[in-house]
């Protein structure tokens, strides 16, 4: 592993630690209540005990609705974005329709699918499906277009299909666009499975067991919970950005 890829993950390893020990420090020494703010010795103490009801929340949130829902989405944000670059009448009436979507309060549209799909998993899973479908379909319609008019001619002077242009030249350019979705879905399908849960859900999931517990005042489960959230969120992301520095090499980016 080179110098500058550790520093890459010593440095906010250092800033994290950083900023428990001054958080530690503030609560203690100021004697914040545990109920507005709990030192983070509390939270991992939590933590620790309530690993089996952790565990459960997360399976129901992150595995029975933030995986499936991100795989369906970004998947049918890929291949209508396929359909928009073969149909460009597609193409004028879905982005600006993306967009409106885009605007769209998700605390507006969660109870809605609860109620198409009941309280269970679909509903969230759904709730993911919406959340991550335009985003993907906005930046693969984007790098479709990104390959360059002079490689797009040699193609075609070759007498290369559509097909062959595709899988060939204009997916590859596209490569970074559509990591950059999946990368942003990666943080969208945590929080629209997590706020679904508010308007209901069987008595498993992270977003039940934060709402249950601030109603409680028992915020150190509900910093566990955000913390699971964060740390899921984080190695989901650290995966993508990991895989996309394998595919997309040859990128202007990455080169030093």
């Amino acid at each position: 592993m080179s110098t500058w890829r550790i520093s890459d993950i010593l440095y906010p390893v250092l800033f994290g630690i950083g900023v428990l020990i001054l958080w530690e420090a503030v609560v203690r020494g100021f004697g914040v209540p545990a109920v507005l703010l709990p030192a983070p010795s509390a939270i991992w103490a939590k933590f620790i005990t309530s690993l089996p009801i952790l565990w459960i929340d997360f399976w129901q949130t992150v595995v029975r609705a933030v995986i499936p829902g991100w795989i369906i989405g970004s998947a049918a944000g890929f291949l209508v974005a396929l359909l928009c670059d073969r149909i460009p009448f597609l193409k004028r009436g879905l982005l600006p329709l993306g967009n409106l979507v885009a605007a769209l309060p998700i605390v507006g549209v969660a109870p809605i699918l609860v109620m198409w799909f009941g309280f269970d998993w679909p509903s969230k899973a759904a709730m993911v499906v919406v959340m991550t479908f335009f985003p993907m379909l906005i930046n693969a319609v984007a790098g479709l277009q990104a390959s360059g008019h002079l490689e797009r001619d040699l193609m075609r002077s070759y007498g290369a299909s559509w097909w062959r242009t595709l899988v060939k030249l204009r997916l590859p350019a596209a490569m970074p666009f559509i990591f950059n979705a999946l990368k942003i879905n990666s943080t969208l399908a945590m929080i629209g499975a997590i706020v679904a849960e508010f308007f209901g859900t069987p008595i498993v999931g992270m977003g039940f067991r934060i709402s249950t517990e601030v109603g409680r005042l028992g915020l150190d489960m509900v910093w566990a919970g955000i913390a699971v959230a964060a740390i899921t969120g984080s190695a989901f992301y650290g995966l993508l950005v990991f895989l996309e520095r394998r595919v997309t090499f040859w990128h202007p980016s990455y080169r030093q």
